[in-house]
């Protein structure tokens, strides 16, 4: 689904809204908004305001390449076994070992565990399961991050899983469309260079901002009412 928007965005709130407004038929639905931190959670901080749904975090680590970090060549999801997402062509065309491939994966799981202690202070995660699942994040690139955050929750049992992120590749938002029961992408434009991009204002969100998000939208403002006539639609 690819609602027509214009670009660039102002900044994350701006996307976040407008995907909110792309998103309105699941207000008052049971759902629940997982944001990929740290650049998600303004995104979707706007999602769970506009549905009333409570918002939470899916703990999800790129592994970049050992001499261009920035390029994806797999990801790690946090949970009871972690769940990793290996790129084997850019894993190849990369030159990483398997060696540096696991210890670049041993770093990031450090990482979501320090975001945990952080970010949920001993609470625990939200769970998705029978509820409507709407993943966000800021935008895609090569999808790898996103596409561990998908396999990861649908072991989880949710009613429904929807994938809603600002802007990416058309290619690879086909791809993650099949790993989702709904994709909702504002734009996929070409050439698509990065994510920042296409944001006037794309500055690091920083560990604090994510946490008084989280604080804020932790609960729905008013209890969902279910609407029994509200038809799923099949898994793509």
């Amino acid at each position: 689904m690819k609602p027509a928007t214009s670009l660039p965005f102002r900044d994350r709130a701006d996307a976040g809204r407008r995907l909110g407004a792309a998103l309105a038929k699941y207000r008052n639905h049971d759902c629940v908004i997982l944001a990929l931190p740290r650049g998600g959670v303004p995104v979707a901080a706007e999602v769970a305001g506009a549905l009333e749904a409570p918002l939470d975090v899916l703990l999800v680590r790129k592994i970049g390449a050992p001499f261009q970090p920035e390029l994806a060549i797999g990801a790690v999801v946090d949970g009871g076994v972690p769940i990793v997402v290996r790129n084997e062509d850019l894993i190849r065309a990369s030159g990483t070992s398997e060696s540096e491939f696991q210890g670049i994966c041993a770093r990031e799981l450090k990482e979501i565990e320090r975001r945990r202690q952080s970010y949920l202070k001993g609470r625990q995660p939200l769970d998705p399961g029978g509820r409507i699942a709407i993943v966000i994040d800021d935008g895609v690139a090569t999808g790898s991050t996103v596409l561990a955050a998908l396999k990861a929750l649908r072991k989880r049992s949710p009613k429904k899983l929807v994938l809603a992120v600002p802007v990416g590749p058309e290619d690879t938002i086909a791809e993650l469309s099949r790993e989702a029961d709904e994709t909702v992408c504002l734009a996929t434009p070409e050439p698509f260079r990065a994510v920042g991009y296409f944001y006037e204002h794309f500055d690091q969100t920083e560990d604090a901002e994510v946490i008084a998000l989280l604080e804020r939208h932790r609960k729905p403002t008013t209890p969902p009412t279910l609407n029994s006539s509200h038809k799923e639609g099949a898994r793509k």
